[in-house]
């Protein structure tokens, strides 16, 4: 598949490029089947939860083929390779696991929370004091999304724009402070099918929408790295394109 300029534009401007139906209902039956035989056979432990929930359930079975094969052997590698260069992503070795389990009851209200990919919290893994930033984010549908309000993905596109001025600015240090003090737009929650995708710039905010449907939300999602990401690992907060050779022409 190769990407349009049209689809190129859209995601200078938002920072997301919604993919449907882009990998193929085999990969994805492969990978849901592997999922739910995993939780079958493990189960998951009540003291294990904020850490699956952070970092990835089923964490053994997330660096198998099975999983990693969603990116590796589907049309989504290519892509991704379009806009960030080829031969310029390291290795993709393992796929974060996501489950969004369906609320017991309806919360009073829906809250929505925008992060950043990386920052210090007690359950996911990163380092107190440091930054695991990357380069993209890129999100598989294993399950229909057709409603909000289901565990859906949520960005708030554009803000790679507003962070990368406010980083300019403030430092991209800052953000071990916290997420930046700016107004941001509305957010956008993704709808769709299993099969569907989504490419993200790093530095859009996003979160996950309250599940109060019926259905657990299956997805997994890859964070892919420039080869020179070591390098560029603070640079490419105030140059957000430093590190996609297939959007130079759209930088402005």
């Amino acid at each position: 598949m190769q990407l349009t300029e049209a689809q190129k534009q859209k995601f200078f401007e938002h920072g997301v490029l919604k993919l449907p139906g882009i990998v193929s209902q085999e990969l994805v039956r492969c990978a849901r089947r592997a999922v739910n035989a995993n939780l079958g056979e493990n189960g998951m432990h009540p003291d294990d939860l904020p850490r699956l929930r952070a970092q990835s359930y089923c964490p053994g079975l997330s660096g198998e083929r099975v999983i990693t094969d969603l990116y590796n052997a589907s049309p989504l590698r290519d892509i991704a390779e379009q806009m960030i260069g080829a031969g310029q992503i390291k290795p993709v070795n393992g796929g974060q696991i996501a489950l969004r389990f369906p609320r017991p009851v309806d919360p009073p209200e829906l809250v929505f929370r925008p992060h950043l990919d990386g920052m210090y919290s007690p359950t996911n893994g990163v380092k107190e004091g440091t930054i695991g930033n990357f380069t993209a984010l890129v999100g598989v549908y294993l399950s229909d999304v057709p409603e909000p309000n289901s565990g859906n993905f949520t960005t708030w596109n554009g803000t790679h724009r507003l962070y990368e001025e406010y980083f300019r600015e403030h430092g991209p240090q800052s953000l071990l402070n916290g997420m930046p003090p700016v107004e941001l737009p509305e957010p956008e929650q993704f709808m769709g099918q299993a099969r569907d995708a989504a490419l993200v710039h790093y530095q859009i905010a996003h979160g996950i929408a309250p599940n109060i449907a019926s259905d657990t939300r299956y997805a997994v999602f890859f964070r892919l790295s420039h080869v020179e990401h070591d390098q560029n690992h603070w640079s490419c907060m105030t140059d957000i394109w430093q590190e996609w050779a297939g959007m130079r022409a759209f930088k402005r």
